[in-house]
């Protein structure tokens, strides 16, 4: 009997998440604040797409030619569902990667992208995906990559092995892997309890045992469950890559790259003194105890000179993708809450209350009477990206072609959230990528569509749909009162009237 899971859990579907770094927009601001060149991204590919999300939001959201795979059937589906509906001609298969990879009708790529599978994967799938890369990643291309890393995982990745271990040894088949998972959690616990030698040695294991107890089960099945789990130190990535040509381009997790927000004075000082980039890497991860990577890494980098850097800074829009009064400037960080400064972020956010794309130069001059110079505006764009309160916007070509696409998947997502199917994300053709829609968001856009101006009307549609499935929304644990649902789903609509429907029209989602 053939394993065609090969050992990855498959007997219960991932979570529906959006996975903002697999945007190739994305990778714009982030080279062009390491300062070199990126590609236009024409064709596209991502490896283990999952439910398929991430992979149908960009192929919407763009121009972009999508392929990829998933080895799941019922995962794959549920993505082919989803491509079929927005007609963006993205090709994705139910394929292994060593199937999918062999392929000999797939175009070369200017962007491959794999999130939360290299560290899930074996030895030899890994080398069929270095050789894939090899053979399809143009020159100038981008690879996006996550993947689990030392020493983050130093102390967990024995808890780890026990949890699967009990599963395996003491687990009975037959109850299926949440009945399983949870008995290895409650095993750890007691273990924990009898105070042994290594809990002591480290204590901070407790913590996350306790943590994971909370989450969410698809998830926690996928990520401590599979059988091939390999945190991978930073260095051993750079050397399986360097066999696809590829060098390491920047973090895909804007944060990172501010120094200032997650290392002290002492720690960057020590850095600047480590001439290779790679050791410069594995040393930075020591010091902020790095778990999980997200990383970009491009075949052949090309160094901007300064002016056409600054030339294309200054041409690249943004849209404030928050409530402008929801744009905090106390922010937690690595080194605990740091405080942006309200002379420079303010006016800068200001610039972009109204949710309508602006560009970096547009910003600059509209904050020149503040005093405020370019290298503080860039900045400041870059950090609220990389707390989400801003995106990149494309160009109006994309934007155009995107558009008709855009429409026709959020109209099936919107249907779906009828049921109750837990996608809570939209497309955004603006920002070529996927944007945060609950349930009830979803279905006030639905009551819009069907002619429903006014939030009353809103509540009104939603209501009679919860009715409709004897669904009862919760407080306290206890199923609300008719008055309280109808009172509850009024908050949510003035709220998405008042805060979330401007961002969604800047967004190009509502009308």
């Amino acid at each position: 009997m053939s394993d065609w899971s090969s050992g990855y859990v498959s007997n219960i579907g991932y979570t529906y998440g959006l996975y903002t770094e697999l945007n190739p927009l994305r990778v714009k601001l982030a080279f062009l604040n390491a300062g070199l060149a990126f590609p236009e991204v024409g064709t596209a590919c991502e490896l283990g797409f999952g439910q398929g999300v991430s992979i149908n939001m960009h192929a919407a959201a763009s121009v972009t030619e999508w392929h990829g795979t998933d080895f799941n059937p019922s995962q794959a589906a549920f993505a082919q569902e989803l491509a079929t509906a927005s007609d963006a001609h993205a090709q994705l298969h139910d394929q292994s990667f060593a199937e999918f990879c062999a392929r000999p009708n797939l175009p070369d790529f200017d962007f491959i992208g794999l999130h939360g599978i290299w560290s899930w994967i074996s030895e030899a799938n890994r080398a069929v995906i270095v050789d894939f890369v090899r053979r399809k990643l143009k020159p100038g291309g981008v690879l996006y990559i996550s993947y689990n890393t030392q020493p983050g995982w130093a102390a967990m990745a024995p808890v780890r092995d026990l949890l699967t271990e009990h599963s395996h040894v003491m687990g009975s088949l037959g109850k299926g892997i949440v009945p399983r998972i949870d008995e290895s959690i409650a095993f750890v616990e007691k273990l924990f309890a009898t105070q042994p030698g290594f809990l002591q040695q480290n204590p901070g294991v407790a913590e996350r045992i306790t943590r994971l107890k909370g989450m969410n089960r698809n998830y926690v099945a996928h990520e401590y469950f599979n059988r091939d789990w390999v945190p991978m130190p930073f260095a051993a990535m750079a050397e399986q890559l360097e066999e696809a040509k590829l060098s390491f381009a920047c973090s895909a997790h804007y944060l990172d790259h501010m120094d200032m927000l997650s290392l002290t004075g002492e720690q960057q000082a020590f850095l600047k003194d480590i001439p290779d980039p790679v050791f410069r890497e594995t040393v930075r991860d020591f010091m902020v105890n790095q778990q999980f990577r997200r990383d970009y890494w491009v075949r052949g980098p090309r160094r901007l000179s300064e002016p056409a850097r600054m030339g294309l800074l200054r041409g690249q829009q943004v849209l404030l993708t928050v409530p402008r009064k929801d744009a905090a400037l106390k922010v937690a960080g690595p080194l605990g809450e740091v405080e942006l400064q309200q002379n420079v972020y303010g006016p800068v956010l200001d610039v972009l209350a109204a949710h309508q794309p602006r560009s970096i130069a547009e910003i600059e001059a509209a904050c020149a009477p503040q005093g405020l110079n370019i290298a503080q505006i860039t900045q400041a764009v870059f950090i609220l990206a990389g707390y989400g309160y801003v995106q990149a916007v494309q160009d109006e070509v994309a934007i155009a072609g995107a558009r008709p696409q855009t429409e026709r998947l959020n109209r099936h997502l919107c249907m779906l959230a009828v049921t109750g199917t837990d996608v809570n994300f939209l497309a955004a053709p603006v920002t070529g990528g996927g944007f945060t829609v609950d349930r009830f968001g979803q279905l006030f856009l639905l009551a819009r569509q069907h002619g429903h101006s006014q939030p009353g009307d809103w509540v009104t549609y939603a209501n009679e749909i919860l009715l409709s499935q004897n669904q009862r929304l919760q407080k306290d644990g206890a199923p609300m009162t008719a008055d309280e649902q109808a009172a509850e789903l009024r908050r949510l609509a003035d709220k998405f009237a008042e805060y979330t429907l401007p961002i969604l029209q800047g967004l190009g989602i509502a009308a």
